[in-house]
């Protein structure tokens, strides 16, 4: 038996690490089980127990241990490190969602509403070597930002049109310091993460105008959206591996029609939602540096 540590997920949270031998007795005992998400260094992502061979009693499927030499990239499609995941349930993103735009909506609450979700889908999201990611924010550190943004959800209403298009690049600034200021947040084993977002905000913007024009083209904002996310990627510091975005224009599109048709019929909105954020999530991923550079 190895001296490997692992972690599992467990009702949206992180539990570990664990000695293999204790691991083992927490499956004999039912704690975990062959659909639980585990993972251990050396792995190129969360996985199920019961598709690491040996793991679970009749389990089976492809080994998730890296081979001798440096972490198996074969997983993650040839890139190092592996994609994120993030494990939410369908009524749970329904409802926490709902109540952000309620936040948002009646301004004052927002800053309070924006942190506890942040912190609610980053204790859901799984990240290859990253056990037990957090965010650590708190409400009043930009809550002038919230406040702004909330105000804002009122301007589409207004009768003056002009001041309809001078909010679009005060939206992106907004964003944009939201942005850096999440990734200033993050923690992992509740230690801080050294992680800055440094996109300038001019560069922000100017996506953000971009996107508002390429809808004129109808399909055009999909890689729009493709490469404005690919941009953030690059702009991630602070980390031993590349961020990186995977989606393609095409997949963004298909997938953001499908998405938007769907819940024009209402009912169908908590598990169009829940699919929609797991597909997007798994569109991240971590790569060793250089890895782009070098295919």
């Amino acid at each position: 038996m190895s001296n490997r540590s692992w972690f599992y997920a467990a009702n949206g949270q992180q539990q570990g690490p664990y000695p293999e031998s204790q691991l083992r007795d927490l499956i004999t005992r039912g704690m975990v089980g062959a659909d639980t998400l585990v993972w251990t260094e050396g792995m190129s992502g969360w996985q199920r127990a019961g598709e690491i061979p040996g793991m679970i009693p009749g389990g089976s499927g492809p080994p998730a241990f890296a081979q001798p030499g440096g972490p198996s990239t074969a997983a993650a499609g040839g890139y190092g490190g592996g994609a994120l995941s993030i494990d939410v349930g369908l009524w749970e993103l329904l409802g926490r969602s709902l109540l952000f735009v309620i936040g948002m909506v009646l301004v004052i609450p927002a800053p309070w509403v924006a942190t506890w979700f942040y912190r609610w889908i980053f204790s859901r999201l799984y990240v290859p070597g990253r056990p037990n990611l957090a965010f650590t924010g708190q409400p009043l550190d930009i809550w002038y930002v919230f406040i702004a943004i909330g105000i804002l959800t009122y301007v589409g209403s207004a009768d003056l049109y002009y001041l309809q298009y001078l909010s679009i690049p005060i939206q992106a600034v907004l964003a944009w310091m939201v942005i850096r200021w999440i990734a200033s947040n993050l923690s992992s084993n509740d230690q801080p993460l050294p992680i800055a977002f440094n996109g300038s905000a001019l560069g922000y913007v100017g996506w953000h105008v971009l996107l508002y024009v390429s809808f004129i083209t109808i399909v055009g904002w999909a890689w729009v959206v493709t490469a404005w996310m690919r941009w953030i990627c690059r702009n991630i510091d602070g980390t031993q591996r590349e961020v990186i975005f995977t989606a393609s224009g095409l997949e963004v599109l298909w997938r953001t029609i499908v998405f938007v048709i769907a819940c024009i019929f209402i009912i169908p909105i908590p598990w169009m939602l829940a699919w929609y954020a797991r597909w997007y999530a798994s569109q991240f991923a971590l790569a060793e540096r250089g890895t782009l550079a070098n295919a």
